[in-house]
């Protein structure tokens, strides 16, 4: 893997993470027309990448982060990154699987895409306006929707914020909090892969070329990550889901044609 497609990979990354439009279906669409080989590092790289996303979310929102009297914050958070944590490690296997599937992707974010299309319209009367409202059991409920995004095209940040727009949040706060459960999430996913592919292959993590990919690519992806949440939460506000639905309907037709002409594999 090159460093200019290590940036086009950050630079997807960092543009897609927290928007509703799947972050992993996009690198994996991204690598497939790179011709990027799916080796060892290449699906570590995917992966270790969130890393620089997360990093802008707490670094946006630090005063949350580092406001350590607020335990019920933190409380809400590790309830809700527990359904992740235990089907990830129940279907890891699975889910690996999954993640080298172009043609799923394209049949997740068009159905995702359709659903978006109804979103504003099936939750209207939202009566939760501020973080400190949601409750233990949202959270936790919040979570099991974030988990619709092991499969791949889905999007862990529509799952999460349709979830949280189910259970009556607003959909600035549904969206935040939503950037909120990342962390935990991610720095999960993130970690227990690093840690699983230095337990297999301790020689991959040591090579200068794989820390250099590792290093610039998360620091493309923070600044991206930056931009794009300050932009997604303004434009949510005022315009809602329904261009990001059909942005997915017609990216999942584009790529449903590129796999029929055998253009990615």
């Amino acid at each position: 893997m090159s460093i200019i497609q290590t940036i086009i990979l950050a630079i997807v990354e960092g543009l897609t993470e927290f928007l509703p439009i799947s972050s992993t279906g996009h690198l994996i669409v991204a690598s497939s027309l790179m011709h990027i080989e799916k080796e060892e590092f290449t699906k570590l790289f995917e992966i270790a990448v969130q890393l620089g996303a997360i990093l802008a979310v707490v670094v946006l929102f630090w005063k949350k982060f580092f406001d350590f009297s607020r335990i019920k914050f933190y409380i809400k958070l590790l309830i809700g990154v527990i359904p992740a944590i235990i089907l990830g490690f129940l279907f890891s296997k699975k889910i690996d699987a999954l993640l080298e599937s172009p043609k799923t992707v394209a049949i997740t974010m068009l159905i995702g895409g359709i659903i978006l299309l109804f979103v504003d319209n099936l939750f209207k009367n939202q009566t939760i306006d501020h973080e400190n409202e949601i409750s233990n059991g949202k959270s936790f409920a919040i979570g099991v929707w974030q988990c619709l995004a092991m499969i791949p095209g889905t999007s862990r940040s529509a799952a999460s914020i349709v979830g949280g727009m189910q259970q009556k949040l607003t959909r600035r706060v549904a969206a935040e909090f939503s950037f909120f459960l990342a962390v935990p999430t991610m720095l999960a996913a993130t970690g227990y892969k690093l840690l699983k592919a230095y337990k297999e292959n301790p020689a991959m993590l040591h090579s200068h070329e794989n820390l250099k990919a590792l290093l610039v690519g998360n620091a493309v992806a923070f600044i991206v990550a930056m931009i794009a949440i300050k932009f997604f939460i303004g434009f949510l506000q005022k315009h809602g889901f329904k261009l990001f639905g059909y942005y997915r309907i017609i990216a999942s037709i584009v790529l449903l044609i590129l796999i029929s002409k055998g253009i990615i594999e």
